[in-house]
């Protein structure tokens, strides 16, 4: 719950002022963010892994050219939601959701205690690692990018990317070498500065509109709720206004595209608060910041959406949203 500010009616309105000029300008055609995958060394994002596994998947992410760390990071999130005792209908087992017929042919003792334990991401994570560049090994003379051939290779068995010398044409096969790489921008420190989105003025615009709504904790803005909202749910509305599908909750929209540096914040993007400014699962409020320092937001029961400034002890990050970033995030997790 974020802490009270107040804001005078008076710069209220000269902060109206203020974001349509702003806002303006967001109005560029924004470039596409080239991808990253595989090959090359590549740092997370601050907090965008869980502490109790960054550097597991720091270490283990550079294990073979096919992949990186933000790369790994994108696939346990994709499997598990950073959820060590997740178990699938399919059996699928723990962070990595490996199956155990897998799990007896790849998985790894990765922390040297002498057991190959499922459960234990200090043997899972490896094993996703060392899987991964198992299947790279094993299709490394097809043709194409060697990353998107072990992606393949995971979803629809290497023997199907030898075959068709490349990605097979299995649209479910391709959708998936498409969101993990996606998904992987997400989880990467970026080392240029990243577009603005093309929607980011529209999610702003309506942002605009709710300005002294009274929040309601779990409120989407439906009729039935007077159309109040909560923080996420803000935000959520926001962005689906101008088509851009976001989870429900805060902690999942922060995976939704790159994270520009605070000195790089653009109108539009969201930003995030949390008491654990190593852990982005931990996030728990979410604005959409309009310049200045300042954001839209749905602070806390009682209050009214209002501007707020981000530059508070507890500020996590930003996430510049992307409608492949969004498209990309996991519906289970």
């Amino acid at each position: 719950m974020r802490k009270a500010w107040v804001v005078a009616g008076a710069t209220l309105g000269a902060g109206l002022s203020f974001v349509m000029v702003l806002v303006v300008g967001v109005y560029v055609v924004a470039g596409n963010i080239a991808g990253s995958a595989g090959g090359g060394p590549v740092a997370l994002a601050k907090g965008s892994v869980p502490a109790a596994y960054q550097s597991l998947v720091q270490k283990w992410g550079n294990l073979c050219e096919a992949i990186n760390p933000a790369l790994l990071a994108a696939q346990l999130y994709q499997e598990s939601g950073w959820n060590p005792r997740a178990q699938s209908p399919a059996a699928a087992q723990g962070i990595a959701q490996f199956i155990p017929g897998t799990w007896a042919t790849h998985g790894i003792d990765g922390n040297g205690d002498g057991q190959r334990n499922v459960w234990d991401p200090e043997d899972a994570i490896p094993s996703a690692a060392s899987y991964d560049c198992s299947l790279a090994q094993y299709v490394k003379n097809a043709s194409g990018n060697p990353t998107h051939n072990m992606l393949a290779a995971y979803n629809a068995g290497p023997d199907a990317v030898n075959r068709y010398d490349g990605v097979p044409p299995y649209r479910e096969t391709q959708n998936y070498v498409q969101r993990i790489t996606t998904l992987a921008e997400s989880f990467a420190a970026p080392v240029t500065r990243v577009d603005p989105s093309e929607q980011a003025a529209g999610a702003i615009a309506y942002a605009q509109k709710k300005l002294g709504t009274l929040y309601l904790w779990g409120g989407n803005g439906t009729a039935d709720q007077g159309g109040r909202f909560d923080c996420s749910g803000l935000t959520k509305a926001s962005y689906e206004s101008v088509g851009i599908e976001l989870p429900r909750v805060a902690n999942d929209q922060y995976n939704a595209g790159p994270h520009p540096a605070r000195d790089e914040l653009l109108p539009g993007d969201l930003v995030f608060f949390s008491d654990d400014l190593t852990n982005s699962r931990a996030i728990r409020h979410v604005g959409i910041y309009v310049g200045g320092g300042y954001m839209i937001n749905a602070p806390r029961p009682g209050a009214v959406i209002r501007f707020d400034p981000i530059d508070t002890p507890d500020y996590f990050g930003a996430t510049r949203v992307t409608e492949d970033g969004a498209e990309a995030l996991p519906t289970s997790v």
